[in-house]
Parts: C-alpha cells; sequence; structure tokens
C-alpha cells in the first residue's frame, strides 16, 4: 500500500512504527495550499520547484533542465514546469533565456527560503465521511508534515466512507487536519456531532454551511442527504488542510 502525500514525507526514526509497506512520497499540494514569499504568494508546486532550485544550485555549478527539475519536483508534464517557471520569472525570482537547455537564473537565492523543519503528526482515529461514528485513537503510525502545510499541533484522521469523494476524499485516505473551532462557509471540516443520531461525541467529516437557525453538513456526494443541525449540537474540532492519498 502506498501513501502519497501533498508535500510529506516519512520520518526515519518513526519507520518501526508504520508498515514497511507504507512508503510517503512528496508529491503536489491541494490548490488551495499555497505559501508566501517575499510578499508574492505562490502555489505549492511553485514553492516546491524554488525549494528544488535553491537545493541545486547548492549542490551544482550549473542550473537545472527543465526536464530535471519535473523529475527533482515529482512532476511528469514538462509543460507544467514550463508553466511554473514562467509564472516564477514574472514575479522576478528567475531569470530565462529560452533559447539556452540551462539558461536559467536564480534572481536572489536568499529568496526568503521557507524553513525545511518538520514535525510527527499521529493517526490518531477514524473518522466518517459518511454516516457519523465514533472517533476511535490509534495512535499507531505517524507522518511527517512540513509546517508549511500544518501547524505542529495539527493531527491525521483516516476516512471511512465514500461521501466525500467529489472532493476527492476517498475511504481509505488520510486527512491532515488544522486544529480549530470556527470555520468559514465551505470549508471540509472535522465536526462533532453533541446529539447524533446514536449518541455523543460522534465525529464527522462534511463541508459545514451556516444556514439562518442551523447549520447543514454537506457531503460531496451527489447521492447522499446533508446533515443538518442545531448550532448547540455541533462542536467544530479542526479544518481539513491537506489529504494523504492512498493509492494501491
Amino acid at each position: 500500500m502506498l501513501f502519497v502525500a501533498r508535500r510529506l514525507l516519512t520520518r526515519t526514526h518513526v519507520r518501526d512504527r508504520i508498515s514497511t509497506r507504507t512508503t510517503v512520497l512528496l508529491a503536489a499540494s491541494l490548490e488551495a495550499v499555497s505559501v508566501v514569499r517575499n510578499g508574492d504568494r505562490l502555489s505549492a508546486r511553485q514553492a516546491r520547484i524554488l525549494d528544488f532550485l535553491h537545493n541545486f544550485a547548492t549542490n551544482h555549478s550549473y542550473p537545472p533542465t527543465v526536464r530535471e527539475i519535473g523529475l527533482g519536483t515529482g512532476i511528469s508534464s514538462t509543460s507544467v514546469v514550463d508553466y511554473n517557471l514562467n509564472i516564477l520569472e514574472k514575479l522576478g525570482f528567475i531569470r530565462r533565456d529560452p533559447e539556452v537547455s540551462r539558461g536559467l537564473q536564480l534572481l536572489d537565492q536568499s529568496f526568503g527560503r521557507r524553513s525545511l523543519s518538520r514535525f510527527v503528526a499521529p493517526v490518531v482515529g477514524r473518522i466518517a465521511a459518511g454516516e457519523p461514528i465514533e472517533a476511535m485513537p490509534e495512535q499507531e503510525e505517524f507522518v511527517e508534515l512540513s509546517e508549511d502545510l500544518a501547524p505542529s499541533n495539527a493531527y491525521v484522521l483516516r476516512v471511512k466512507g465514500k461521501s466525500m469523494i467529489d472532493d476527492l476524499i476517498d475511504d481509505g485516505d488520510m486527512v491532515v487536519v488544522q486544529p480549530q473551532n470556527t470555520a468559514e462557509n465551505g470549508d471540509i471540516v472535522v465536526a462533532l456531532l453533541l446529539n447524533g443520531p446514536t449518541g455523543t461525541g460522534q465525529a464527522t467529516l462534511k463541508r459545514v454551511y451556516r444556514e439562518k437557525d442551523r447549520i447543514r453538513l454537506q457531503p460531496a456526494n451527489s447521492s447522499m442527504d446533508p446533515l443538518f443541525v442545531e448550532p448547540g449540537d455541533l462542536k467544530i474540532q479542526g479544518r481539513v488542510v491537506s489529504v494523504i492519498r492512498q493509492m494501491v
């Protein structure tokens, strides 16, 4: 089983606590996740390319080719690499010579380089993307997250069900949760139902919307109905900031 996480790596000293068949690879971030560099908001993909360019320049006396950038950042399409390089050039991070294979120059190698500090986040339980179930603590798995992706108190939940499938959150995936007790309309949240169908203390994963005197918990699956709850019967536990996908 292979878990592909957005900007996420396994940590050596906790590998004995993770299945030997499980590897977490560096991959693309959620579209909603961005990084601010010197006042410019970059996509996670653009920030990843900048980090690669900086690291490459540290270890080589020549710049990389577009293909090498793609290989080093996990971007398979050279046209996608080229598109993002053009954006970085317009923002003033790099200069390019289109007539030269390695005609790329970092204009400022101190371009607000992102801290590479990381932290271990526990997989603390399961959460239903369908009917609510009680979250079960099972801190036997850990993943390493970059602080660009989530705060150091973030935690991870394994998803059960397919009600968020249209948001590309499938059964067996894991979600990275930023703890908070408020949310904007449309946020994907971990919601604790204080008066759920089978009792209290149940958690569910849904998009949240406030509608007059009630709250709508909306699944991302056209075949499923939303849940409607009273404001006093729901407590926001956190907001989903990334997804760790399961690939077999």
